[in-house]
């Protein structure tokens, strides 16, 4: 390189420091002290930082959880997206680093030589071999803007990975809840079978001794079979959700497993969610749209850095010849170096409409940021308040049941002296039958409301995160 044109670079080199656009800030929130429905103000420890295993106490669903984490396809798609993202990295940021290449040719020429006498046609090879150099100096900060763009679309695609995760943790432990609840269904759909059977044989026995009409015998009968029609739909709920569950495991249907039965399940007298502004830092929703805002804010610096002008350095070194064995000696050297400045003088509007349409999607992700943050809020909000609320509707229907199936042995024996009515047993026992129905529903919304609080809280994705390359950000 020449003396002259080394001042001219250097001092064009040494402002590669300097990064045109907006460092990136997080946007202020207003985040509150203590989620809505939560009991005293917020504590430092919260559920979500509990490992799955921890909350998920049955071996069984344990098990589970852990087939789904291993061979669940959508989850193996997340991690495949982010290794496409830690590969496009690469590829943003190559043009930081001089571009080195090589290229060899050997062809066969035939053309006219003049001499003073005449012009004869001459045919011969030639060889030629050589390296090149080229290198884009990022005087502006658009590599590295954009470079910080795709970092960020990295950890985005790490964060929906995470999400993946949460989404499959809940799905298995409520498919698995519900499961649960259905199998309590079945039972007690059976238990209730055989007691309007007891209560039909009983009318039977009344009408062939003459002291009933056939009246009872046929609401009983009509009862019966309404019950025994249930059984049936409970078994085929049963196969659905072991199905779907199937699905989550990653294999095909078939039978789940099951341990500790619905009743032996109770949901924990106070569950602590810790302080909200801990879900920007845990819930991976709120993470990835953080990261999509920062990579937007990246590329208003790309947009900006596009209106000036970019300096390119080229060097090339090799030889050519027309015999192979001379291509590197130094008669055949061929070499050079040089300098490339290029701008943009008028683009129509073109690159003033490209950052006015960065700054507008930087826009969108920032609104799109703060509304994720405040559905995390409200969806922390709800499942502390149906854990609240959930308690006390499972101490009115426990009560519930208690008192009706007081009330089915009462009428029982009322209607065997006669001072009870047909339609008196036969109501008991159904209203019987719906509260035991109705509180399943109840212990079952109890323990899906801790894992849709479990989820909500961002907990589940901190342990056992299937292999990925490291996530942290290059200098």
């Amino acid at each position: 390189m020449k003396p002259g044109l080394g001042v001219f670079v250097l001092p064009l080199a040494l402002l590669g420091g300097c990064m045109l656009g907006p460092d990136y800030q997080r946007p202020p929130l207003e985040v509150p002290q203590s989620y809505r429905g939560q009991l005293g103000s917020g504590e430092a420890a919260s559920f979500g930082d509990l490992p799955w295993w921890e909350v998920f106490s049955d071996p069984v669903l344990q098990g589970l959880v852990q087939q789904a984490l291993t061979n669940n396809l959508d989850l193996r798609q997340a991690v495949a997206r982010v290794e496409q993202a830690q590969a496009q990295v690469k590829v943003v940021h190559s043009p930081i680093f001089p571009q080195l290449g090589y290229k060899a040719g050997a062809a066969r020429v035939s053309g006219p030589v003049v001499t003073q006498t005449s012009i004869d046609s001459v045919t011969y090879n030639t060889y030629a071999g050589s390296v090149g150099l080229s290198w884009e100096l990022d005087i502006w900060g658009r590599v590295r803007r954009a470079t910080e763009a795709a970092q960020a679309e990295m950890l985005a695609t790490e964060d929906f990975q995470r999400g993946v995760m949460i989404t499959l943790l809940s799905g298995v432990a409520t498919g698995y809840f519900q499961l649960l609840a259905l199998d309590r269904d079945l039972e007690i759909a059976r238990e209730t079978v055989g007691l309007y059977r007891k209560t039909l044989t009983l009318f039977k026995d009344k009408q062939q001794g003459g002291a009933a009409s056939l009246l009872p015998v046929n609401r009983a009968a009509a009862q019966l079979a309404n019950a025994e029609g249930n059984i049936p739909q409970l078994e085929r709920a049963i196969a659905d959700t072991e199905n779907l569950l199937s699905i989550l495991l990653g294999r095909a249907p078939g039978p789940i497993p099951r341990g500790e039965k619905l009743t032996a399940h109770s949901a924990p007298p106070s569950i602590p969610a810790g302080v909200p502004s801990q879900l920007l830092e845990r819930r991976p929703d709120v993470r990835q749209s953080e990261e999509q805002l920062i990579a937007e804010n990246a590329r208003i610096g790309v947009a900006k850095a596009n209106f000036f002008p970019s300096l390119s350095l080229t060097g090339l070194f090799g030889g050519q010849s027309t015999h192979v064995n001379s291509v590197l000696n130094g008669s055949s050297t061929i070499w050079g170096f040089g300098a490339g400045l290029v701008g943009p003088i008028f683009s129509g509007g073109k690159l003033t409409g490209e950052y006015e349409a960065q700054e507008a999607r930087w826009k969108q992700a920032k609104a799109n940021y703060e509304q994720t943050v405040l559905n995390a809020l409200a969806e922390v909000s709800n499942a502390l308040v149906g854990q609240e609320k959930l308690r006390e509707v499972r101490v009115q229907r426990e009560r519930a049941v208690n008192e009706l199936a007081s009330a089915v042995e009462l009428s029982l024996d009322r209607y065997l002296v006669g001072l009870a009515s047909y339609f008196e047993v036969l109501q008991a026992e159904e209203q019987l039958y719906a509260s035991q129905q109705a509180l399943v529903q109840t212990q079952v919304s109890q323990l899906t409301n801790i894992v849709q609080l479990y989820r909500a809280l961002g907990g589940g994705w901190q342990h056992d995160l299937p292999s990925s390359a490291p996530s942290a950000r290059a200098d």
